[in-house]
């Protein structure tokens, strides 16, 4: 099942269940758009996938398959991506 991260690995902005403004990778890292876009052009910085809209769990669906609580943060930010 999909685990839903409560923040943006990069921030630490909240990103609620139901948000349409997070963005995952096949690993399930967890960004907001401002970053995902912004700081890393769309790819995630710990495994260079792609990094795509995370789906909304319906609500109901929540109550026996609550989001993640733990979240992960990076202290130090993500660094803009540099030429490969």
């Amino acid at each position: 099942m999909l685990e839903l991260r409560p923040n943006c690995e990069c921030c630490d902005r909240d990103l609620l269940p139901e948000s349409r403004d997070a963005l995952i990778c096949s690993f399930e890292c967890t960004f907001c758009v401002d970053c995902a876009t912004g700081v890393l052009e769309g790819i995630c910085p710990n495994c260079g996938g792609e990094l795509v809209r995370r789906p909304v769990r319906p609500a109901g669906k929540l109550v026996n398959n609550p989001a993640s609580t733990v979240r992960i943060f990076k202290a130090e930010g993500c660094q803009p991506r540099t030429a490969a």
